[in-house]
């Protein structure tokens, strides 16, 4: 992985201009996480892969991530969304303060082409994510929103989630900002592709959509 801390985001990136107020004085609590992670998942079958991301944290640091962890598909996310169902942790994903402006390239496998997605996370939602849950963890534990889910559906379709704490619900965040684009319209995703020799469906995504509508489900 590489990752690469600057002042803020290059003006390329075309998100929000850097943000120079920090929420520290709201995050000045005694068991708030060292950490923040953020996953993306697939509804069944419908692959994707995530293929570099660049994320402005809460406190303007800029991250790059040229390797990320996997997008893998999520069983039971079958037709539309769901608030239960959770990525699994991994090695990669993680920034010191809440993701605040998100852009990340990825390859739809299912929809054979690039995207390119700009979102922002409102900031009651990182308030949010800086106070403890309500709810504990499974261990009886305090528990904070510290990790951030992705989905990636066909057409582009991008949805946000805040994990839920212990037997709690997943939270739906709606963006400030989401923009999706591809083709003629990638900029910093442009040429960004683990598969320059083109697509291929796997067995499971041919029995998958064997008989079944485009985009597979409502997202």
């Amino acid at each position: 992985m590489e990752i690469i801390r600057v002042a803020c985001l290059l003006p390329l990136l075309v998100l929000t201009a850097c943000q120079g107020k920090s929420l520290s004085d709201s995050a000045a609590q005694r068991n708030v996480p060292a950490e923040w992670t953020f996953n993306f998942f697939t509804p069944k079958a419908l692959p994707a892969v995530v293929t570099f991301a660049a994320i402005l944290d809460s406190d303007g640091k800029d991250y790059r991530f040229n390797t990320l962890n996997r997008t893998p598909d999520l069983p039971d996310v079958i037709g539309e969304w769901n608030d239960k169902d959770r990525v699994s942790g991994g090695y990669w994903n993680h920034v010191k303060r809440p993701p605040r402006h998100i852009i990340f390239c990825w390859d739809s496998i299912i929809d054979k082409k690039v995207y390119e997605t700009h979102l922002t996370i409102p900031k009651p939602v990182l308030d949010k994510m800086l106070r403890p849950s309500e709810y504990r963890d499974y261990r009886g534990r305090t528990a904070y929103y510290d990790r951030v889910q992705i989905g990636l559906a066909p057409e582009g379709k991008v949805a946000v989630w805040l994990q839920g704490s212990g037997s709690e619900p997943n939270y739906r965040v709606t963006p400030s900002v989401v923009k999706t684009v591809s083709g003629d319209k990638l900029d910093i995703c442009k040429g960004i592709t683990r598969f320059s020799n083109g697509y291929e469906y796997g067995k499971d995504t041919e029995d998958f959509i064997k008989g079944k509508k485009y985009p597979y489900g409502s997202w």
